[in-house]
């Protein structure tokens, strides 16, 4: 089973990436973030040409997942409860018997300014969600953007970059309890080399020549998922792509 995780930054804006990725590799299970499209018009029709099963929660502008599956999607449920909060940041559903939770961690902007906190809030949100709705002795999959950078190897310069949005130690305390509750970062259970990223600032100007990038797009496994894990690794060839998202595409595969 192949499950793979992209940062779209405008499913409609980056379609042609996405469609030509999926015939490229054909993984089981695409997630997507920030697809920033309302749900009436999102392309829903390509992708089911491509005899892919789909689901999505979307707005204008701003936020947006989707699950692109293979298998038929069941149990699909968007926000944290039944009246859907931060629908457009999560959505969930199973495959293959799996469930398989999407997010788009809120980005925070900086450390000293509310959305951070709300960030934070929303984290601890989601570590109760999963609390309350799955165990960590079962198989579960949470794929997304989650904006935290969890170790030295997944920025550039970790010195200098300590305590600034997206690699705080109040983010990787947050993180750290996710371990502790029963998730694995899939993708360090088989990459052990620092220099591998999923997001290159646009601003920042030849930033993949350079090497300046986070590796803050992520792949987590329970432990009786990820100890069926075979590879995983990041796919730089969409961030390379004309009009590339900033984010580029994660993948993991497993013995099921």
């Amino acid at each position: 089973m192949k499950v793979a995780s992209f940062n779209v930054n405008s499913i409609r804006t980056r379609l042609n990436i996405v469609l030509d990725w999926i015939r490229k590799e054909s993984p089981d299970v695409l997630c997507l973030q920030e697809t920033k499209v309302p749900d009436a018009e999102f392309p829903q029709a390509a992708i089911e040409e491509l005899n892919y099963n789909v689901v999505f929660r979307g707005e204008k502008s701003y936020n947006g997942v989707a699950i692109l599956s293979k298998i038929p999607l069941e149990n699909v449920r968007a926000g944290f409860d039944e009246s859907e909060s931060e629908g457009t940041r999560l959505i969930a559903a199973t495959v293959n018997k799996i469930p398989i939770v999407n997010t788009y961690v809120p980005q925070g902007v900086h450390p000293i300014m509310k959305q951070f906190r709300y960030k934070l809030d929303f984290l601890q949100k989601l570590y109760d969600y999963f609390d309350k709705n799955y165990r960590p002795d079962r198989a579960l999959l949470w794929m997304g953007d989650f904006n935290v950078a969890p170790e030295p190897t997944d920025v550039y310069d970790p010195d200098h970059l300590l305590g600034s949005i997206g690699y705080h130690p109040e983010e990787h305390a947050v993180l750290q309890r996710f371990k502790e509750w029963g998730f694995v970062d899939v993708f360090r259970l088989h990459q052990h080399e620092p220099g591998q990223y999923t997001f290159w600032d646009y601003r920042v100007k030849n930033a993949i020549a350079r090497k300046m990038g986070w590796r803050v797009d992520h792949i987590w496994a329970t432990k009786a998922l990820a100890k069926k894990s075979i590879k995983a690794w990041i796919d730089i060839a969409p961030r390379l792509s004309e009009k590339p998202s900033d984010h580029t595409i994660i993948v993991a595969e497993f013995e099921i």
